[in-house]
């Protein structure tokens, strides 16, 4: 991911491709349809670019739910970088039926949600109606209802790679509100015309050149995104601690084990009675 700025006026931008890391999210979501999949790298994309707004340890989530085929989507990015995502289709869908159809139709009656989760501080959410076909239409008409920044995406994702481009408008400081205005026009314009191959095959630089050589843009060194899970034995432990001693015992008394799997990266923690003393720090009771 590199960050951009336009040294005349107020407005900075954001472009990022994923490979590797893409693949891995894919090689954990290989039972969904190609149209899911390549929409689930679109959030990928977003959410990588979503992140560069944070000025905090955190993670930032951006999610869709509704009544669709397609109940759930969603990815999530730290400050750090370090990203995952799922995707949850309708096991009764008819995946034939994937092909050709946009977010809003598969996602079906639902929300788009943006939730911030600082490491220190106050958890953040922010919604708004799943009311236009795809992703870039929808965050945009986020930031337009929140009265946030000014900012526009441009998406694409294959199954090699996941891309993306952001611009977003900043707080008035280099020029007057007039020129920032009119510039923002003219480089959401020029944006526009970018295609999806292009973002896909094209080095940034050719990107950015290709759609601003006409203006003034400084581009930053890249940062590196990468896969990572945040799930853990200890805080599968914790959602054990969360059901109580005693029901959790009433499940080992008719089970041997419980196992507890995350659906972001396959991963299985099984825990059984000897695990009991530990995870509810030596409280004695008796199985039944």
């Amino acid at each position: 991911m590199q960050r951009f700025l336009f040294d005349q006026t107020d407005i900075r931008g954001e472009v990022v491709t994923l490979c590797d890391s893409y693949q891995q999210v894919l090689e954990n979501n290989q039972k969904l349809p190609s149209r899911v999949q390549s929409l689930l790298g679109e959030f990928v994309a977003a959410v990588s670019l979503l992140s560069s707004t944070l000025k905090f340890d955190g993670i930032l989530t951006l999610q869709a739910r509704g009544d669709g085929p397609l109940p759930l989507i969603m990815a999530e990015c730290s400050h750090h970088k370090a990203g995952r995502a799922i995707a949850e289709v309708d096991p009764e869908a008819d995946f034939s039926a994937f092909e050709g159809q946009n977010l809003q139709s598969l996602v079906g009656s639902g929300m788009l949600a943006i939730i911030i989760d600082p490491d220190k501080g106050s958890r953040y959410q922010g919604i708004v109606p799943l009311d236009h076909p795809d992703l870039s239409a929808c965050l945009q008409g986020y930031f337009d209802q929140s009265e946030q920044l000014p900012t526009r995406f441009w998406l694409a994702s294959d199954d090699k790679a996941a891309t993306g481009l952001m611009l977003q408008a900043l707080p008035q400081q280099v020029a007057s509100a007039d020129d920032n205005r009119d510039q923002w026009e003219t480089v959401v314009q020029l944006a526009s015309t970018l295609k999806d191959e292009e973002l896909l095959t094209l080095e940034h630089t050719e990107v950015l050149y290709r759609l601003f050589h006409e203006e003034q843009v400084r581009l930053f060194d890249p940062a590196a995104v990468r896969f990572e899970c945040s799930c853990s034995r200890e805080r599968s432990a914790n959602a054990l601690v969360s059901l109580g001693r005693n029901e959790v015992e009433a499940l080992l008394a008719e089970q041997d084990l419980i196992s507890i799997d995350c659906h972001f990266c396959n991963q299985t923690y099984a825990f059984g009675a000897q695990d009991l003393d530990e995870i509810f720090g030596g409280e004695q009771h008796s199985l039944h």
